[in-house]
C-alpha cells in the first residue's frame, strides 16, 4: 500500500488496514542474516571454542580481563603464527593442552558432584556457559558470589587458591540456587574435595606457571623469526 492510502486509512478508516500493512512490512524484514550458513558456522565455532577452552571469563570477547585467559589466548594466537609441525608449534601445543586439561579437571569435579546429586542427564547442560552470559540476567548474583568464595576458600574444587575462581562458575551457581541445590552442592564439595595443605596445593602436572608462560610468549613475540629459525634447527637436529 502507498503512503497516501495509509494517511487516508489513518484519517477516515479503522486502524485495521494500517495494522495489516505494518504487519506486511514486518514480515518483509529478514529474520536471519543475509548469509545464514556463514552466521550459523560462526555460532557453532564460538560454541566449540567455548567448550574447548572453558574461558574463565566467558563474557569477555577479548580474553584479556583475567591473566589465565590472557595467557591461553596469547598461546593460541602465537601458535597460529608458528609453522605447523615445528618445535615451537609443538611446545605451544603442549602448553595449551596443559591449560585446557587444568580447566577440564575443574569442570569434571563439578560434574561429579552434580551427578552425585542425581543430575546425571542434566550435568553437562548445567555446566555449559555461553559467551552471552550476563550478570544482569542472574537471579541471585550476591548469594552466588558468596558461595563461589566459600568453594574457593574452603574446598579444593579449584586447583589453586592463589588465583581468583573462574567467573564462569558464578553463573552455574546462580542456576543451582534457582534449582534449590546450591547449598547441597557446596556441602558435597566440602566433603569430596576438602582443602589441601600448602605443601599439597601445587601438585606436579596439574599446576600451570602463568608468569613463566607469559615470559615465554613475550620472548617469542620479540624473537619472531629467530624463534622460528631456532625451531627449524631443532627439527633438523632431531631428524639427524
Amino acid at each position: 500500500m502507498g503512503s497516501a492510502f495509509n494517511r487516508f486509512c489513518m484519517q477516515f478508516c479503522c486502524c485495521c488496514c494500517v495494522a495489516d500493512d505494518e504487519e506486511e512490512e514486518d514480515e518483509k524484514q529478514p529474520l536471519v542474516p543475509a548469509d545464514p550458513l556463514d552466521y550459523f558456522t560462526r555460532e557453532v565455532q564460538k560454541r566449540r571454542d567455548e567448550e574447548t577452552n572453558l574461558w574463565s571469563e566467558p563474557g569477555d570477547p577479548s580474553h584479556s580481563e583475567r591473566q589465565d585467559d590472557r595467557v591461553l589466548y596469547s598461546l593460541l594466537q602465537a601458535r597460529q603464527k608458528t609453522r605447523m609441525g615445528s618445535t615451537g608449534y609443538r611446545r605451544l601445543s603442549v602448553d595449551i593442552e596443559a591449560m585446557r586439561d587444568t580447566r577440564r579437571e575443574v569442570r569434571e569435579k563439578w560434574k561429579t558432584i552434580l551427578e552425585n546429586l542425581g543430575f546425571m542427564a542434566e550435568a553437562d547442560s548445567l555446566l555449559a556457559v555461553s559467551a552471552g552470559g550476563s550478570h544482569d540476567r542472574m537471579r541471585n548474583a550476591p548469594r552466588a558470589r558468596a558461595l563461589l568464595h566459600t568453594l574457593h576458600s574452603e574446598t579444593s574444587i579449584f586447583n589453586s587458591n592463589k588465583e581468583p575462581p573462574p567467573e564462569r562458575y558464578l553463573f552455574i551457581l546462580d542456576r543451582l540456587l534457582y534449582l534449590d541445590i546450591a547449598e547441597d552442592f557446596v556441602a558435597k564439595a566440602k566433603r569430596f574435595y576438602p582443602p589441601k595443605d600448602d605443601s599439597d596445593e601445587e601438585t606436579p602436572g596439574l599446576s600451570v606457571n602463568l608468569p613463566l608462560l607469559l615470559a615465554r610468549i613475550g620472548a617469542m613475540n620479540g624473537g619472531g623469526e629467530d624463534e622460528e629459525e631456532q625451531s627449524e634447527k631443532d627439527d633438523e637436529n632431531l631428524s639427524d
